[in-house]
């Protein structure tokens, strides 16, 4: 059983929590696997204290993948693919507009396409089209086309009415998604997801790349039962797993079992260059490769396949992933950069102008909810300005453009509430939506907003309590600077993958002091630090980010909540401190 210990509150009003697991827990595993007690100590606040889990964490390996045939529908669906691929019917993969759609559906067109398969890829325009298969398409496209078969990959639970038009002129479809359900399923010739109800695998966490990964080894394995690999040589399914990292990153999904094994394997082979595509990709970023890990994907590799979608069309991030020449590679990967410099300058005005909206009604921040929209706004930018909402303000948000007649919005939630289930108790007032339990997607007709904007405040404030909208720190413990060294940095390393689920490890730190310190670009404050501790004065290099430069800088802290990691320079190592919060 965790403890979690409640004193602290920053100037800031953020409520630290600190863990406080069972010390003899935390001793059992420490012996048990012959870990640093600091390590077996992170390891039982992550909720793994049975040894079998703990050396599974610890050695992520892809023989540790439990079978994907349990899966509803993935034997009927890689049944149905194997069918058109000896037929020679034409495949349409039909895909979300994010990074995980582009990558699940690369994954599937990477396995399929050296098989000479007859297959195209399609992606809606994310503000012509919007999100799904809808009716139109398959009419204006998939139909006049003369596909036989439609797969989709990380959508598709929800169109019904597509599902059905496809059918009545004898196109058959494959949903592959992972998107909670509140409804009844499409009939279609297969519904992958682990998401629906009488799905019996487990597997709900999975991104939609994932589902897309797991239905590729259903079809090699059951492409080998019939023979056909005694024609051409057996593909090697580990080469995909680049892909499965960067959808499964950027969607956030949580970063534990299938995820953090698939992830894990994923970054090594983007780290070792294997695809010329992320490696002019990361060039762009301004990132070494041997510099990549989750939370570079997450916040300099991710933000420019996204900008595609967000900005112009997500066919050009499939076409970059796609790209073998590196020259080419570099000029779309240039060109996707570009896009995102636009998205960081939309995304700011409408940040800017949300603040404005909150300043001159600061009545609205008495919510729990924010139900704000713009004629102007961007609809492409919504669901990333509404992160930053719910990171400022601490309140679920729903951001709405209305420049085409129709609400188009994107809401993001809090941590511990489940976002989509309050959508599911206002749909009476929505045209439509989807999503996740942090994330979601809305149409809302323009004369309904007010509505749903007091339907949704009161539905979240009966099912949700004031400390629900207090911003907290989760410390895993207190980590003095003479307890720091080479061996705990290095067990700290072998965490990794971390995401929801399994986050960077906090640490807190007391009565540090600044020897030093400069401003690094425009708000980085690269610092060193001391701590008396131990009997003696230890010091550590450390940064800390996106700092108001205007402000006076603290030359003492009080205490300090810190992420301990190697800072790679030149061809050296050194032990850094990531600063996350301080008083």
């Amino acid at each position: 059983m965790r403890m979690i210990d409640i004193r602290y509150r920053t100037c800031m009003d953020k409520l630290w929590e600190i863990h406080r697991p069972q010390p003899d827990l935390v001793e059992q595993v420490a012996r048990d696997l012959r870990i640093d007690p600091i390590v077996a100590l992170l390891l039982v606040n992550r909720g793994i204290s049975n040894p079998a889990d703990a050396e599974n964490f610890l050695s992520p390996s892809l023989n540790h993948l439990r079978s994907p045939f349990t899966l509803k529908d993935v034997t009927q669906a890689a049944d149905r693919i194997i069918r058109a691929l000896i037929n020679r019917g034409k495949i349409l993969i039909f895909g979300d507009y994010d990074v995980d759609g582009v990558t699940a559906a690369a994954v599937i067109y990477d396995f399929l396409k050296p098989l000479q398969a007859d297959i195209s890829v399609y992606f809606p325009h994310r503000t012509r089209e919007g999100y799904g298969l809808r009716p139109e398409h398959v009419l204006r496209h998939i139909a006049p086309g003369k596909f036989d078969l439609v797969i989709t990959v990380d959508c598709g639970s929800g169109s019904h009415e597509a599902v059905t038009a496809a059918s009545r002129v004898g196109i058959d479809t494959i949903i592959t998604d992972h998107h909670r359900i509140d409804s009844s399923l499409p009939n279609a010739a297969a519904v992958v997801n682990p998401n629906r109800p009488d799905c019996p695998s487990g597997f709900g966490y999975l991104a939609g790349v994932g589902v897309a990964y797991f239905l590729v080894i259903v079809l090699r394995k059951r492409l080998r039962e019939i023979g056909y690999w005694k024609q051409q040589p057996e593909p090697n399914l580990r080469e995909l797993c680049d892909l499965v990292a960067l959808g499964t990153v950027a969607d956030m999904v949580p970063m534990v079992l299938e995820n953090r094994i698939l992830t894990k394997e994923g970054l090594g082979l983007i780290q070792a260059g294997r695809r010329i595509s992320i490696r002019a990709l990361a060039e762009s970023s301004g990132i070494g490769l041997e510099s990549i890990d989750a939370e570079a994907v997450a916040f300099r590799l991710s933000p420019r396949i996204n900008a595609a979608g967000r900005i112009d069309h997500a066919g050009l991030a499939f076409d970059l992933l796609q790209e073998t020449g590196l020259r080419a590679a570099r000029e779309k990967a240039e060109r996707l950069n570009a896009m995102n410099a636009d998205r960081q300058r939309i995304e700011k005005q409408i940040v800017d102008d949300i603040d404005r909206q909150l300043q001159a009604r600061p009545e609205m921040l008495k919510n729990r909810t924010l139900v704000l929209s713009g004629p102007n706004w961007h609809e492409g930018i919504l669901g990333i300005a509404a992160s930053k909402v719910v990171e400022k303000y601490h309140r679920m948000a729903v951001l709405i453009s209305t420049r085409d007649g129709i609400g188009k919005g994107s809401a993001r939630g809090v941590a511990g509430l489940d976002l989509f289930g309050f959508l599911c108790q206002c749909k009476g007032y929505l045209e439509d939506f989807g999503g996740h339990q942090t994330a979601a997607g809305l149409k809302v007709r323009t004369a309904n907003i007010d509505t749903f904007t007091e339907i949704f405040e009161e539905t979240v404030r009966r099912q949700s309590r004031p400390e629900d909208f207090i911003p907290r720190i989760f410390v895993d413990c207190e980590l003095g600077f003479d307890q720091i060294n080479s061996d705990l940095i290095d067990a700290l390393e072998g965490l990794k993958p971390h995401g929801v689920g399994n986050p960077a490890p906090l640490f807190l730190a007391r009565n540090v002091r600044v020897l030093s310190s400069r401003l690094v670009g425009e708000t980085h404050r690269k610092m060193r630090l001391a701590q008396f501790t131990g009997g003696r004065n230890c010091t550590l290099e450390a940064i800390q980010f996106h700092i108001d430069p205007e402000a006076p800088q603290k030359t003492t802290f009080s205490r300090m909540a810190y992420r301990l990691t190697w800072n790679h320079w030149n061809g050296r190592k050194t032990a850094q401190a990531i600063v996350e919060e301080t008083n």
